[in-house]
This record gives C-alpha cells, sequence and structure tokens, in this order.
C-alpha cells in the first residue's frame, strides 16, 4: 500500500488538471471535490479552514460527523453549500434539520433562499458519504467506526487521505485487499506525511529505515520506577499537543507511537525491523527516512496539523502557505534521544502484536481504550496500562485473519470484555 496521487476517473467530478486557468497555487481548471467526515473535530475544522483560504483548490461536496454537535455540523454545511451531511447518531438527525434553520435565520436568510442538503442518519452514514461522488475522502472519524467508511471510499476507487489510525490498525489486511489502484492512500498524521514526503527523495529499494519521532511526552527522560504513582492530571499535561484525553494519555505512555509503527508498516510496507522510534520533544522533524547510502531525510515544520492535512488534500501538489514555517533567522536547539523500552515497552509490544497479525493490533488497540479509561477513572495505575495490555495478548485466543470488519469488531469486543475483567480482579485483590 503506497501513497496517493490524484485519481483519474470518469465520473462528472474527476478534476481535469492544468488547462490553463491559473489560481494562486498554479494552474488548475476545477476545484478538487471533498467528502469530509469528522468534520466537526479538530482535523475536520482544520481541513475546512484549508478549503476557506483555498476556494480555487478545493470544494466541499459532503460532511459527515458523530452528531454531538449539529449546531456547527449545520453552520458548516450552510457556509460551504454541500450536497449531503450525514450524523452517525440517528436520533441527531431531526436535530441537524433543526439547526439548519436556525444557523439560516442567524445569517438572515428566509426558507426560500437556502437549499437543504441531503441528510443521512445512522450508522451506516458515513460509510455512504465515503462512497459520495468526490475525488478525495478525508476520513477523520475516531476509533474503529472510521474502518467501515475507509473500506469503502477505497472500494469506491476514491482518494483516502487518511487520518483514522484505527482503520490500519484494527483492519491493516482489510484496507489492503480493498485498494483498487496504485497509491491510493495519503496519510494525514503529521509523522506519515513526513515519512511520505521523505520518502520522494529516493527510490524504494534504497530505503534502509523509517524513523518515527515522538515528543516524548510528559514523563520524558524518567525510569520505569518514576512513573508508579502518575496520576492522570500528570499523564494529561502533554508539553506540544493540544489533544483529547485518549491520545493525550496514549502519549505519555507511548502507546500512540506504537499505533503509529503499525500504521507506517501498513502504509509503507515496510519491515517492523526496520522501522525505529526516536525521541525528539521539539516536535519540528516530525520523522525520517534512512536511506541505503548513508543519508537520512528529514521533515521539518511547526507543530500545526494544517501542513499534512493539506498536503493529505492536495497530494502530490503542496497548498501554498497551508501553515507557517520554520523561522530559519532566529536559533534552535533540536533533542533526539533513543526511546527507553524499559521505562516504556508499549512499541517492541505493538511490533510483536504486528508481526503475529490475526487480530493482535485490533486487540491492542481496544484493550488500551479499556485500559486508558480505568487509569482516568482511578481504577488502574499508570503502568498497569500496557502491563495489562500485554497480559490481554498473552491470553488472546487464536483469531484467523480477519475477513470482514465483523471480524474485527468481534476480536475487539473480546479484548474490552477480558480487560474489564483482569482490572477488575486487580482491583479485587488490591
Amino acid at each position: 500500500m503506497t501513497l496517493a496521487t490524484p485519481a483519474t476517473r470518469d465520473d462528472a467530478r474527476a478534476p481535469s488538471r492544468g488547462t490553463g486557468r491559473v489560481g494562486k497555487n498554479g494552474p488548475v481548471t476545477s476545484p478538487r471535490d471533498l467528502v469530509l467526515l469528522g468534520s466537526t473535530g479538530s482535523i475536520g475544522t482544520q481541513a475546512i479552514d484549508i478549503v476557506r483560504r483555498n476556494p480555487d483548490r478545493f470544494r466541499v461536496v459532503a460532511l459527515g460527523a458523530g452528531g454531538g454537535n449539529v449546531a456547527l455540523l449545520a453552520a458548516q454545511a450552510l457556509e460551504l453549500s454541500v450536497d449531503a451531511v450525514g450524523v452517525a447518531k440517528a436520533s441527531a438527525a431531526q436535530d441537524l434539520q433543526l439547526a439548519f434553520y436556525a444557523e439560516a435565520s442567524r445569517r438572515g436568510w428566509a426558507s426560500g433562499e437556502f437549499k437543504l442538503p441531503k441528510i443521512v442518519a445512522g450508522p451506516d452514514a458515513m460509510t455512504e458519504l465515503a462512497q459520495w461522488p468526490c475525488d478525495v475522502v478525508l476520513n477523520g472519524v475516531v476509533g474503529s467506526l472510521g474502518l467501515a467508511p475507509t473500506l469503502a471510499a477505497l472500494r469506491a476507487g476514491r482518494t483516502l487521505a487518511l487520518a483514522n489510525k484505527e482503520s490500519l490498525v484494527a483492519g491493516g489486511s482489510l484496507v489492503r485487499a480493498a485498494v483498487t489502484r496504485p497509491e491510493q492512500i495519503v496519510p494525514v498524521d503529521s509523522e506519515h506525511s513526513a515519512l511520505a514526503q521523505c520518502l520522494r527523495g529516493g527510490a524504494r529499494g534504497e530505503v534502509r529505515r523509517l524513523v518515527v519521532t515522538a515528543s516524548g511526552g510528559p514523563f520524558r527522560g524518567r525510569r520505569r520506577d518514576e512513573l508508579t504513582d502518575v496520576t492522570p492530571e500528570q499523564a494529561l499535561a502533554h508539553p506540544t499537543w493540544n489533544m483529547g484525553p485518549v491520545v493525550t494519555i496514549n502519549s505519555a505512555t507511548m502507546v500512540n507511537k506504537a499505533l503509529e509503527v503499525i500504521e507506517a508498516h501498513e502504509l509503507f510496507d515496510v519491515p517492523y525491523a526496520d522501522i525505529t522510534v526516536t525521541v525528539h520533544p521539539q516536535s519540528v522533524i516530525h520523522s525520517m527516512v534512512e536511506f541505503v547510502d548513508g543519508s537520512t531525510l528529514a521533515q521539518a515544520s511547526p507543530p500545526d496539523m494544517r501542513l499534512p492535512i493539506a498536503l493529505g488534500l492536495g497530494w502530490p501538489d503542496r497548498v501554498a502557505d497551508a501553515a507557517p514555517a520554520v523561522d530559519w533567522t532566529t536559533a534552535h536547539t533540536w533533542e533526539f534521544t533513543p526511546l527507553d523500552d524499559d521505562a516504556f515497552p508499549a512499541v517492541a509490544l505493538a511490533k510483536a502484536a504486528g508481526r503475529a497479525g490475526r487480530c493482535r493490533p485490533a486487540i491492542y488497540n481496544a484493550a488500551n481504550e479499556e485500559c486508558v479509561a480505568a487509569f482516568v477513572a482511578g481504577r488502574l495505575p499508570f503502568l498497569g496500562i500496557v502491563d495489562t495490555l500485554e497480559r490481554v495478548l498473552d491470553d488472546a485466543p487464536d483469531f484467523d485473519e480477519p475477513g470482514t470488519v465483523g471480524d474485527v469488531l468481534a476480536a475487539e469486543t473480546w479484548a474490552r470484555a477480558h480487560t474489564q475483567k483482569i482490572i477488575a480482579a486487580a482491583a479485587e485483590g488490591a
């Protein structure tokens, strides 16, 4: 599975590029049509900011979200004049319709001055929108709910800008099988976007290793025995990024980087032995590729997700001024240190799960979510998160390699139940 180039399709929305009209980013003829899934989340709102500033490059034709913020979703849809809007929460459909009228009223529009987009609602809404006629589907859905839309977009032949890591972690083999053409997936995570950019610098056979950078989280440099009494408040105090609680705690345990290693393996088909994690607290070098001649290419930019999002939407072309560049007129000091596998064993554990396959990565991810919830609730110590992950993987039955989304969900269901059982037993014995 390799990176995406612009789709060439027979449908009416396929872009015709470079035929004379010049926009601020070069020759274009018509905007690239986008479907944004997870539009009210961080990835989605930043993607809309990019679209807003580049109307000659992009046009949003459909939006999808969970349904927890219908007011924002309605405002986005009316601003962008989309054809369709979806909510995963079926009961939110009526609320969304009312939100449209409220937003139109706020804008001072009479009822005949705007057209309501088609509304799709329910658990299959994101999957339906992923097949909507367009050039690029941005999948910013959170969790395993993003797997089905990923598969739908790929099978429909769309270019997929992928920000949903669970698609590859939990369903890597399914995603590989769903790819309909070479170079169909464009990664949106900053680390994988960096790797994609660096890989442009050499032939595939010249790559020796991928180097994924990690900020190190709030406990960078601590030994394992110094992590015994970590509190949720401490784990949630990330020094660089403003993220949700699960991702922030995953950064503290290095589970987030472990999941990214699995993603890198699935995206670039590089053996786990040739993927290295290095700690870089400044978070300016987002990842690197080492080549067989001894050279290493690195991608550098200030921490800002708009850059990888813009590249995901415009690949292989860049979007001018997507995000600020590094200020080379000031002094910089960048640090790189090896990952301490004794204090932070999550990466090594994820590599083992990835090598084993047979739903082990899905089990790893689902069990971790249960452990993080237990840690936040005070039912599991910080070190117990990864220790419990290891035990769950040791106890896992011999699942087959998944053939359907249902197979992945079944493994995750087992993992969640077994993790809860282990945590409850430990609490009783404490």
